[in-house]
């Protein structure tokens, strides 16, 4: 088994969701959020924030760590465990950019309920649903916006 660490981050401008649409050689692959691998010597923090701006295009800054998901796929030889860390961030605009070279065809900033039933894999979902709820409370709590919490 071969295991692997991704960081990603629930990305939200005025109150929508960042996703990103991944079709792979014309086969469906579906609405993501945006995460990637960690590199040698990168903290959590920097990956979650360089995936995002690579994957998206969007420049975001974190706000909270939300939580971590698990799953196992099959990968060519073997099977691969994977952790990804979670961020909840805070997009500076509703720009956004598909990476091409990662197969992401479609990116844009959807509402709550739009972003769940576009996405895909039931963790992100769950993901989604955490960071959203804390992003209500600190909104709520007028702390959204300002770097107190961070």
């Amino acid at each position: 088994m071969i295991e692997a660490t991704s960081c990603g981050g629930v990305v939200i401008f005025r109150g929508k969701i960042l996703l990103l649409y991944k079709n792979y050689r014309n086969k469906y692959e579906g609405w993501v959020l945006p995460k990637g691998t960690v590199e040698e010597g990168e903290e959590y923090k920097e990956t979650a924030l360089r995936e995002v701006l690579e994957e998206s295009g969007a420049k975001a800054s974190i706000i909270k760590y939300i939580g971590k998901s698990e799953y196992t796929f099959a990968a060519a030889e073997d099977i691969v465990s994977k952790d990804v860390h979670w961020y909840l961030m805070m997009a500076d605009s509703y720009y956004s950019k598909p990476q091409k070279e990662e197969f992401f065809v479609d990116s844009g900033f959807y509402k709550y309920h739009e972003a769940c039933h576009l996405l895909k894999f039931a963790n992100e979902k769950q993901i989604l649903e955490r960071a959203y709820n804390e992003y209500l409370e600190l909104k709520k709590n007028n702390l959204w916006g300002s770097k107190k919490y961070y």
